[in-house]
């Protein structure tokens, strides 16, 4: 189990935070594009399309649907999916893929183990929901700091060291395992199992903000919500990260596709050509803070992301040449720079022990509802204190 401790706090959000909403209407990012605009345009119907949406997790049994001739000729699973959203249940093309090949779909009484097989007129298609399984990970009791929580999804603030999934090397003392054993039978089953819906990760050391779906009816929404990187929908992310030195402009944008690095397969590294995937950070300088004969020694940057790549943040900040603090893979050539800071902030860089990166502010629409939610989370203790004692200069006692 990770070696953290961190208070049981629950509360429930029902307004976005003052601050934030009029730092988005303002644009921080400087003046809206007519991109952005259309997207704040959209908005309002992302509200009005998850109200009527409103999917409930299937219960389980059988389903008997025929085929009317306007569906005639479609692909199996894209008919089952469509007719499921028309029915108001939360049974994704994913879901009835997985049914179809366990022999769980039979037209006119005889199975179909083809997914892309085509309907015709006249038949009837037969589905057969199975009850949700227990989760094979097991439950373990683990304080968790939780922000948001409805029968739908849960919100919680991840504190440092806490692995989101299990994994090799983390079967046990994980996110996911502190959420079953929260959340208990209120897991309608994500997938045909009674498991929380990862749909994005924050790394085991970065601290902040996180929206985990509870029921199949959020897992889809939120999916489609997170795949669409808040293009289109309403989503917002926002980081607070220090980094070493400081850029001479004020705010800007990194454009630089991403992609495993070509030596060393555990790290990312911007990747140009086929091979690497789109990705945009904005970033803006909140505060600097200056060292030795006047020069940057480091910043408090705040970045928004408009994709979601794997430690799009970290090593977008490294292309710029300012790694956040404390990266242990993208900033590794900077450890000797810590000889600058002063002794007190020399102290709290060690004590951090991490990357200086935390999540936070996450907005979105309530996939079921509607509601328009916004979180913000303060700086965790250890990166607060280093922002306290690199505000009070290198020679603070």
């Amino acid at each position: 189990m990770p070696a953290f401790a961190v208070s049981v706090q629950t509360c429930y959000a029902a307004c976005m935070n003052s601050k934030v909403k009029q730092r988005h209407a303002k644009g921080i990012y400087g003046p809206l594009s007519e991109y952005e605009a259309e997207v704040a345009e959209a908005e309002a119907k992302v509200t009005a399309k998850a109200v009527a949406r409103s999917l409930s997790t299937p219960a389980s049994g059988r389903r008997d649907i025929p085929v009317e001739a306007e569906h005639a000729g479609l692909r199996i699973d894209k008919f089952l999916a469509a007719l499921s959203v028309a029915a108001g249940e939360a049974l994704s093309r994913t879901r009835l893929q997985a049914l179809i090949e366990a022999g769980q779909v039979s037209i006119d009484g005889k199975p179909v183990s083809d997914t892309g097989a085509k309907v015709r007129a006249g038949q009837i298609v037969s589905v057969e929901v199975p009850e949700a399984i227990a989760p094979e990970p097991l439950g373990e009791t683990i304080p968790l700091t939780i922000v948001f929580e409805d029968e739908h999804l849960i919100v919680i603030d991840k504190p440092a060291g806490l692995v989101v999934h299990p994994a090799a090397g983390h079967e046990t003392g994980t996110l996911v395992n502190a959420l079953i054993a929260h959340c208990g039978d209120t897991l309608s089953g994500i997938g045909g199992v009674k498991r929380p819906g990862i749909v994005h990760r924050l790394d085991k050391d970065t601290t902040g903000l996180l929206v985990i779906a509870k029921t199949d009816a959020a897992h889809l929404g939120l999916s489609e919500l997170f795949a669409d990187h808040g293009r289109t929908l309403n989503l917002t992310r926002e980081y607070q990260a220090i980094l070493w030195g400081g850029p001479t402009r004020m705010q800007g944008k990194v454009d630089a596709p991403l992609g495993r690095h070509p030596q060393q397969r555990e790290r990312q590294a911007v990747v140009h050509g086929e091979k690497g995937r789109e990705a945009i950070t904005h970033w803006q300088v909140e505060e600097s803070f200056i060292g030795e004969e006047k020069m940057k020694l480091a910043v408090l940057v705040r970045c928004a992301l408009e994709t979601g790549r794997t430690h799009q943040i970290r090593v977008h900040m490294a292309h710029l040449g300012h790694p956040v603090m404390g990266d242990p893979v993208y900033a590794s050539g900077y450890k000797t720079k810590a000889a600058r800071l002063g002794e007190k902030a020399r102290a709290a860089y060690h004590a951090l022990g991490r990357q200086a990166l935390h999540a936070a502010v996450l907005g979105f629409s309530h996939p079921v509802t509607g509601e328009e939610l916004m979180f913000e989370s303060q700086l965790p203790e250890d990166m607060a204190k280093l922002v306290e004692v690199l505000r009070a200069g290198p020679h603070a006692e």
